[in-house]
């Protein structure tokens, strides 16, 4: 028999638990850890229509990146994701800042079809994203179509330093990932040697100090710079546990549509 409680310890030995941020809220978001597990689903985040599909194929446990309770709740609503976890007996897993900080970076670099050769900085003693050199050297404009190709975005933003002339014609050799929200450590990444930054979520502000700096920054998507998550934690489970069967959720997908 496979419990909640196995799995945390599992994915506790691959991704620390200890090394998650103090914002963070990765662990057992809802459920008891003594629970047996005979299904899972897998999915960036936890949402309506996962849930749904979880209760339709009988799981009892959502395994996510991102936690379903990230801040403190003063009340639950049940037709909210947690009051709908708590009714249909659903439990909910997360491991978030202490995989991105154990795996995420290292699992982006390979889709990327980048090796790493260091961190671009630490935090609270934990690595913060990856630092690679290209064997061929790129323009912005080359590697955006490169990773576009490789993580399926319909849309890939970036700063064109093309666009200002003192920088025109500059080539990117040496790349900074960070997956998720990590448009903040551009300045690290500079400060390695870095010319260009993949991450996501980036600002209108960040995109415009880091052209004037002659610095680029591609932004991926947050879903599509992370959502290797799902493919790598349900392999893994499903090697050591099985008696369970582990599934990525159908619904996992970029909630956010685009026009081109």
């Amino acid at each position: 028999m496979t419990t909640i409680k196995d799995i945390y310890n599992y994915i506790n030995e691959i991704a620390p638990y200890h090394l998650q941020e103090s914002y963070d809220n990765s662990g057992l978001c809802v459920g008891n850890g003594n629970t047996e597990v005979t299904k899972a689903l897998v999915a960036l985040d936890v949402t309506k229509n996962i849930i749904a599909e979880a209760k339709q194929k009988g799981a009892q446990l959502i395994i996510t990146h991102h936690p379903v309770i990230f801040r403190a709740l003063k009340a639950i609503d049940p037709e909210t994701v947690v009051g709908m976890l708590l009714s249909n007996g659903i439990a909910a897993l997360s491991a978030h800042t202490n995989f991105d900080s154990s795996l995420m970076n290292d699992l982006l670099c390979k889709q990327l079809e980048m090796v790493p050769v260091e961190h671009i900085t630490e935090e609270n003693g934990a690595p913060m994203g990856c630092v690679c050199a290209l064997e061929k050297e790129l323009t912005a404009k080359e590697l955006a179509k490169h990773i576009q190709s490789c993580l399926g975005n319909v849309v890939v933003r970036y700063n064109d330093l093309d666009k200002t002339s003192q920088y025109a014609g500059r080539k990117i050799s040496r790349v900074a990932v960070c997956s998720g929200s990590g448009s903040s450590l551009w300045r690290d990444a500079q400060a390695k040697g870095c010319d260009v930054l993949i991450t996501g979520d980036v600002k209108h502000d960040v995109f415009i100090d880091a052209q004037n700096d002659g610095f680029c920054i591609i932004d991926a998507g947050h879903f599509h710079t992370e959502n290797i998550f799902c493919d790598y934690v349900r392999a893994e489970l499903h090697e050591q546990f099985r008696d369970v069967k582990f599934e990525v959720a159908d619904s996992n997908c970029d909630v956010v549509s685009y026009r081109v």
